[in-house]
């Protein structure tokens, strides 16, 4: 069986678990953040949805030492569970990556829109009453296919890319915080949350935590291209690292926008971030500086979830759950080079839907998501039915199947919609149809490589 390139060292690991978790979120909707719960709402919803996805954390860490295969949640549920259940787990966590790379594409024409309000022209058509303009579409288009090809000629490139862009954009985001820090006020803070109560406000936020901290997971899927000299303990560490330091981006940049401007005008704003503080410092540079910062998080967030969601399509693919020819190797790149171009062309396909499909695909993301940390977290469980660790992943199982229910019970505010059920049910029958064309075509499965207990 051809192997993946192995060139990974913790740096890497951290970058892409960081990188796939953060990216233009604090930019592109703020405004939404806000909303739905105003700046202390926002800040607990982060920090605590974001705390009590750390059993989560621990039982990936556990689960990718002990089982350092592509398929991630596919492999760890094969073990313990039907296939069925390990096909759907996933095609949930794919969905939850793939769903992410055309929200960057489209995010990156907004930001360029934003920069250059020329561009806000030659409208090709309206979706959900929301223009679709075509340099946008261009811009998105573009930034796809370097990301094709960047990922097409090799990880250790793509490694790199995601090293310069998420330490850029961490220096970026330390002045911008400096920033508001001496110009801001207290007082801005008033009310601290939305009007629906300090309750609801906080449940609303948490809800789509897991949509912006999904991607400390995607360790798991790069785990065979390790560097030979790599220890295993480094999986477990970068996880860590990614999932706290994720925590404090998201609390710091929720509070320091409403600290320098009355967050209740920012609550509907385009880019309620850059009015903010443009408002607060009345310059137009330090815009520059929040759209240096958000141009390259969107670079490593896209980058990062283009190689989870690959690396995932590819892990399928070789172990004949989806067509085969997915799980192909380039012979002298060793990257996943089909499963890359496939990427590449949903992506392109799903960005020509243009903005309408910012918000709602936060809200299937984060149950894919989670419903994926769930099966992880039970699988857990049954390979140690007796063992000390069980612990963390009872608290990890609970967490997940809250987040779930979140999203599907039907009196919690912020449930789905039809929409969003329109779209899980539009993938669920994708999936179906892909699985059922390659059970068609029977072939043996590669070796699983790892057994035992944990």
């Amino acid at each position: 069986m051809a192997r993946l390139a192995r060139k990974l060292r913790l740096t890497d690991y951290f970058t892409l678990a960081f990188g796939t978790m953060v990216g233009v979120g604090w930019l592109v909707v703020m405004d939404d953040w806000l909303e739905r719960g105003g700046p202390l709402g926002g800040i607990l919803g982060f920090a605590i949805g974001g705390a009590i996805l750390l059993p989560i954390g621990y039982v990936y860490g556990q689960l990718v030492m002990a089982i350092p295969d592509a398929a991630g949640e596919v492999a760890y549920t094969a073990k313990v569970f039907p296939q069925p259940i390990s096909f759907v787990t996933g095609w949930l966590m794919l969905l939850a990556y793939l769903v992410v790379c055309p929200w960057e594409a489209v995010a990156i024409g907004r930001i360029a829109g934003y920069l250059f309000p020329a561009l806000d022209w030659v409208e090709l058509y309206r979706l959900a009453d929301k223009p679709v303009y075509l340099p946008h579409v261009v811009v998105g288009l573009g930034l796809t296919g370097i990301l094709v090809w960047l990922n097409y000629h090799g990880i250790r490139g793509s490694a790199t890319f995601q090293n310069w862009t998420t330490f850029g954009a961490l220096g970026l985001f330390a002045a911008l915080v400096a920033c508001g820090v001496a110009k801001g006020s207290p007082q801005n803070f008033s009310p601290l949350f939305s009007g629906r109560g300090g309750l609801v406000s906080v449940l609303l936020v948490m809800q789509i935590v897991p949509y912006f901290m999904t991607g400390f997971e995607s360790v798991a899927k790069c785990a065979e291209e390790a560097n030979p000299e790599f220890r295993e303990r480094g999986f477990f560490r970068a996880i860590v690292m990614a999932i706290v330091l994720a925590i404090l981006f998201y609390v710091i940049a929720i509070a320091v926008v409403a600290y320098v401007s009355p967050w209740p005008e920012l609550s509907h704003q385009k880019f309620a971030t850059a009015v903010a503080f443009e408002s607060a410092l009345r310059s137009r540079w330090v815009v520059s500086l929040i759209l240096a910062a958000a141009l390259l998080s969107l670079l490593r967030v896209f980058n990062g979830n283009f190689v989870a969601a690959s690396r995932l399509l590819f892990a399928l693919g070789r172990r004949g759950l989806v067509d085969s020819r997915l799980g192909w190797v380039h012979p002298v790149n060793r990257t996943p080079g089909v499963a890359v171009i496939w990427v590449g062309l949903v992506t392109a396909a799903a960005a020509l839907l243009g903005s309408a499909i910012l918000v709602p695909i936060t809200e299937v993301g984060s149950l894919a998501s989670a419903a994926g940390w769930l099966a992880a977290c039970l699988a857990y469980l049954r390979m140690n039915p007796s063992s000390g660790k069980r612990a963390a992943a009872v608290a990890g199982a609970l967490v997940a199947a809250l987040l779930v229910l979140m999203k599907i019970v039907p009196f919690v505010p912020g449930h789905f919609s039809v929409y969003e059920y329109f779209a899980l049910t539009l993938w669920a029958l994708a999936g179906l149809l892909l699985h059922l064309r390659a059970r068609a075509k029977p072939r043996p499965l590669p070796g699983e490589g790892h057994t035992g207990m944990l």
